[in-house]
Parts: structure tokens; sequence; C-alpha cells
């Protein structure tokens, strides 16, 4: 600290300043800028409650809950478009290599076991009708968070998820033209999400206080779990109730429901608080003196995505493999689970659907868990940034893994425990909610939607290949086969998380901050958690 610098804050040359200070001006250092961004009495803790980043982060929320139920829906509904013609049960009742006369597949409730649908699709047919969302998904995550750091992510998001709901409300016409229509169809879907996920890292670098980050961020990707959680069972009891074969009236009420979602988006939702004509004076004040420094300016969109530095950080490269890995365990499970229950539980498909969702309310629940935990961890100074990353990374893959592996050597004799342990292992993996889901804002918060989007692509490649993968193994569906499923998942997870405690960061990186941002990240995040205990931030 400078003579000057320390005359300032005993005031001795303070005459035409603020309590003694001298105003902060365009010269200043990025250390003055701190400095007075922490002493100004103006400067005040925004409550979080009823403020304008929590409808935001509730906002986001629900477009999850919509992304995840425009996505999972036809996983259930493809069990009751296509006609079971029986082969299929009589093929896993001889191979399977659990006793047949002890774990049989349980009559449905309505004591018929088939469901009569309309399309007779081969395996091969299913396969790519399910995997077609993936091959959209894959091309708009870079393009989505590149769009959303240059010119904002409201438009971004809005007009995307829109564009998903009118192609779900369009499933049933078109699948009754020809099944590629539909294959088309769920391109444009997969499209459409494609940009949800970078374009909220995107915005939460506009939005999210440092040490808010991680609580607003988690809580907001917690609806993907809630829109499993919701659309699973509730996609099971419109196959048998709903309207149009019941199929069709998953398709018109999740495509609806995503209108009106984007209804609301576009009149509560706006890409900084700069621009939100509602906020109070005090929360604006509040987020634009978090983050000064840390984000790009509105107006600065001709500068360059520097993707060359990308390629040679090792935090860059840490979250792309521990998110990749931790993906390869998010879609085994996503994708899997009913099957498991199926071909070694043996449960029919009423509680197929029920105790499918299960697990995914466990992991809504530490998800928001982790994001509380993780902030106030980092709040009160217990262990920084870079640790808690690295420690809730570590703590999700390894407990994850652990009862994902517990699960393979549960069968129908024992299928409470099997849910139990499945529950277990997709909450454990919650808690990377606290680790790598939200590092990318930590270290570039003004690049976090294009870092977000090429993870998440190089991620996408795993929805792909999961089901080839897991189907190559499985392949006549015993219990030994799918333990072999469950140790490959579980040592791709741990490793990813291995990489990413040896080269992960949580400090801001050099070359993602402004020029004249020349103070320590984890300086700053210090001085941040003393302005919320003295309680003058």
């Amino acid at each position: 600290m400078t003579r000057t610098r320390e005359k300032e804050r005993n005031g001795v040359n303070g005459i035409n300043g603020v309590n003694g200070k001298v105003p902060y001006t365009e010269e200043s250092t990025a250390a003055d800028a701190l400095y007075f961004r922490i002493s100004e009495p103006s400067v005040k803790t925004a409550p979080l409650c009823c403020s304008s980043r929590l409808m935001l982060s509730f906002m986001a929320f629900l477009g999850c809950v919509n992304l995840y139920a425009l996505r999972v829906n036809l996983s259930v509904a493809i069990v009751c478009m296509v006609a079971d013609t029986g082969d299929a049960h009589a093929n896993n009742t001889a191979a399977s290599d659990v006793d047949t006369d002890v774990c049989v597949s349980q009559p449905s409730s309505n004591g018929d076991d088939t469901m009569n649908g309309e399309f007779y699709w081969d395996k091969q047919t299913q396969g790519i009708i399910l995997g077609a969302f993936f091959w959209g998904y894959l091309w708009t995550q870079i393009a989505g968070g590149w769009l959303a750091d240059h010119y904002g992510g409201k438009y971004v998001l809005g007009f995307s998820m829109l564009a998903s709901a009118i192609a779900t409300l369009l499933m049933p016409l078109g699948t009754r033209l020809h099944w590629m229509v539909l294959v088309g169809l769920r391109v444009v879907v997969g499209l459409g999400s494609g940009v949800v996920f970078p374009t909220l890292a995107s915005m939460f670098s506009h939005w999210a206080p440092p040490l808010e980050r991680t609580k607003l961020i988690a809580f907001a990707y917690a609806g993907a779990q809630v829109g499993n959680v919701i659309t699973m069972p509730l996609s099971g009891l419109l196959c048998k109730y709903g309207f149009d074969h019941g199929w069709g009236s998953i398709f018109y009420l999740f495509g609806t429901l995503g209108v009106i979602w984007f209804i609301g988006w576009m009149w509560l939702v706006y890409d900084t608080p700069s621009l939100h004509p509602r906020i109070s004076e005090l929360e604006r004040n509040y987020i634009e003196s978090s983050l000064k420094g840390q984000i790009r300016k509105t107006t600065d969109k001709s500068k360059k995505i520097p993707w060359l530095t990308f390629l040679t950080s090792l935090p860059v490269w840490a979250i792309i493999v521990a998110h990749t890995c931790a993906d390869w365990g998010t879609y085994t499970l996503l994708t899997n689970i009913p099957t498991f229950m199926k071909e070694i539980l043996k449960l029919d498909i009423t509680k197929n659907g029920l105790f499918s969702a299960i697990p995914y309310v466990g992991y809504w629940l530490c998800t928001n868990i982790a994001g509380f935990s993780a902030d106030y961890i980092r709040k009160h100074n217990l262990l920084s940034t870079t640790a808690v990353r690295k420690s809730y990374q570590f703590f999700a893959m390894f407990v994850s893994s652990a009862f994902l592996i517990a699960t393979g050597y549960m069968d129908c004799t024992n299928s409470l425990w099997a849910v139990v342990f499945l529950t277990l292992a997709v909450s454990g993996a919650a808690f990377q909610y606290g680790g790598e889901m939200v590092n990318n804002v930590d270290i570039a918060p003004k690049y976090a939607g294009v870092l977000f989007g090429i993870a998440n692509t190089v991620s996408t490649l795993t929805g792909i290949a999961v089901p080839v993968v897991v189907g190559a193994i499985t392949w006549d569906g015993t219990q030994a086969q799918w333990q072999s499923v469950f140790y490959v998942t579980a040592a791709i997870c741990v490793c990813g998380a291995i990489v990413f405690g040896i080269f992960g960061s949580g400090d801001v990186q050099p070359w993602a901050k402004e020029p004249a941002d020349d103070s320590n990240s984890e300086e700053i995040e210090q001085e941040l958690v003393q302005m919320h205990t003295e309680g003058i931030a």
C-alpha cells in the first residue's frame, strides 16, 4: 500500500472526498477500485429475498424444469407409442441369470403387461429416435454461449426454448406422418435445448455476486432434476389415462407449458442489472460493485474470444474433463435406470416410472444443499474457492461411484435397497454443483457462457456414446453385465475428479481479467467476505 493511499484511508487527503476519502477516478488502480467499492457507505448488501437476481434464478429454475420435461418425455412416451410383441420380454427372461422362479416381471396394475401402441418400430429405429435429441443438442452449446456473452442471454434462451416447445407440440402430427419427421422434430428440440446451460452461465456472470454465486446457480440448475421427477411419473399416467392414445397428450401438455414459460421469461428477466427497469438501486449497485472488473462491458462486443488461450489453460481442461466424466455417469443413470429396473429388479411400468423418479428428488435436494453450503464455507472464509470446488467434486464423484457399484449387486429380492442405493448414488453426484458445474464462472466470468458451451459440447458426446456402450455390455440383460456397466461408470467419474483435483482452480485467470483488473482474485474474495461480515456490502 502506498503512502498516498494510507493517507487517503486515514482521511488526511479527504477534504473533497466522501468520509475523508478521495473519490474513485478512472485513473485509480484495480486495488483502489476494490477499496472504494468496499468502503463507500452507499454500497450495502441487497437482501436476496424478493430480489431481481433471485427472480432470475427462479425463472431459470422453471426453465430447467421445462428443458428436462421436453427432453425426457419421449423416454416414457415411446413405451406406449410402440406396439409390444412380447419378444423382448421372452428374450430377457431366457437370458437373465437371476432365478426366474423368484424374479419374474410383475404384472401391471390393470392385469395387462403390454402396451398396445400404434407403431411397429424395431430396436434400431427406437434408438435413432431417442438419440436424435443429442445430435441437435451437440451443435448449439458453444454458439449459445457466444451469443449470450456478446448479445445477452434473454432472447437467445427465450426463443430457443420456444422453438423446442413448438416442435414438441407438433410431434403427434409429425409422428403419424413418418418416424423420420419425429426424428427431425427431436433434433430441433435438441438444438433449442443446447443453448440453455451456456446461456444461463453467461447471464449469472452478470447477476450473481461472488458469494451468492453457487446457491443462485445451483438452485436454477436443480430445476433439471425436478423436471425429471415431474415428467417421468406424470408421463406414465398420461400414457394410461391421457387423450390422443395417451402418448399424444404428453407432448401437448409439456409443449404448452413451454410456451407459457416463454411468456413469463420474456416479461420478468433482463440480460443485466443495468437493463432491468424494476430493480432497486440498492441491488443494482451491490451486484455491479461486487462484479466490477470481472465481466466484459456491455458495449464491448467486438472483443475477440481467446480460443487458443482456452486450449492451453489447464483449469479450462480440468473443467472439460471433469464435466465430461461426470456426464458419463449422468447419462448412464438418466437413460438406463428404467431399463435396469425392468431387467434386474423386474418392476412393472407403473412402479418403474415412480421409482425411476425417486433418485432425482434426492438429487434436487442435494443440489441446493451443495450450493448453499459451498457459499457458506466461502463466505465465512473456511476454505478458499479452489479448495471448495475440488473437495465438492471429489465428494460427489467418490460417493456416487461407491453407491452405484453397490446397486449392481442388488436384484429383485432386495429391490428396495437397490432404489435406496441408486438414490444415494444420484444424490451424491449432485454435490458437483459446488464443484466443477459452477467453476467456469469462477475462473472466467466474462467468458462463462463460452466455456460452459465448450465443456457441454464435449460432454454431450457421452450422451451419444453411453447408450451404445451400455447396450453392447448388457446385450442380454444379466446382472453381471449391469455390474460391469456400473464399474466402468464409477471408474470414469473418479478419474474425472482426480484430474480436476490436480489441475482445477477457483481463481479468476489472468487472461480473463479486464486490463485494469491487476489484483489477485483471492484477495478480492477475502475483501468481499469482510464486506459481508461487517455488513457494508
